[in-house]
């Protein structure tokens, strides 16, 4: 496990350098825009779970919160370019029973997509295709107690595996931080992600390898 160790630090590095985005203001104080903000916060602190969860042993939750990371970040995507007026008014709506109803109806993630297209930034919406496409069912899995969760859980976590989910997990991480330099509209940061990325390219692959193992 001291690959998984040295991985972690590493990744808790990069957490640092993205966390300094989280101060960053909106360039509006428009609902939709703070939505999207609520949401990217929501998404950044799953992936610091993930990692706390992994060094804890507990693999099994680590990889469901990894999904919750994504659909976090999906969702902050979904309502900054494709979230219809009405639909961000009552994601603001005070928390009531009304309201939670209303909250469970909002489209799964395949729609979410959907709705995506054409809409949100090409470079934005292909990684979050490709996890879907690679990484959902098995993440489900494990959030609803399937077979990957029994197998896993019985036999062992490979170390490829949770390599692969820590390496995931960074780059929805640096997606999120992209998101919040979007949503300060401060053009002279553009170039901050890219450096990011480069510094810590052995801790943040694409978001799913070739052939997944999860």
């Amino acid at each position: 496990m001291s690959d998984i160790e040295s991985l972690l630090n590493q990744s808790d590095e990069l957490s640092a350098e993205l966390a300094t985005l989280l101060g960053l203001s909106t360039y509006n104080s428009f609902p939709r825009t703070k939505t999207s903000r609520t949401f990217c916060g929501v998404s950044f602190e799953h992936s610091e779970s993930v990692r706390i969860l992994i060094r804890r042993g507990n693999f099994t939750s680590a990889l469901g919160v990894l999904r919750m990371q994504y659909e976090a970040l999906v969702k902050a995507i979904w309502t900054l370019y494709a979230a219809s007026d009405s639909s961000i008014v009552k994601l603001q709506s005070n928390l009531s029973i009304e309201s939670a109803k209303w909250a469970d109806r909002i489209p799964q993630i395949s729609e979410l997509l959907a709705e995506l297209e054409g809409k949100a930034p090409p470079d934005a919406l292909s990684p979050l295709n490709e996890f879907k496409e690679y990484s959902w069912k098995p993440l489900s899995s494990y959030i609803h107690g399937g077979i990957h969760a029994i197998t896993r859980h019985g036999k062992g976590y490979p170390t490829i595996l949770l390599s692969q989910a820590l390496k995931s997990s960074n780059a929805l991480q640096v997606m999120t931080g992209m998101m919040l330099v979007v949503l300060s509209g401060d053009s002279n940061l553009r170039g901050r992600i890219p450096h990011i990325q480069q510094k810590f390219a052995s801790c943040c692959s694409s978001v799913n390898p070739n052939k997944p193992t999860l």
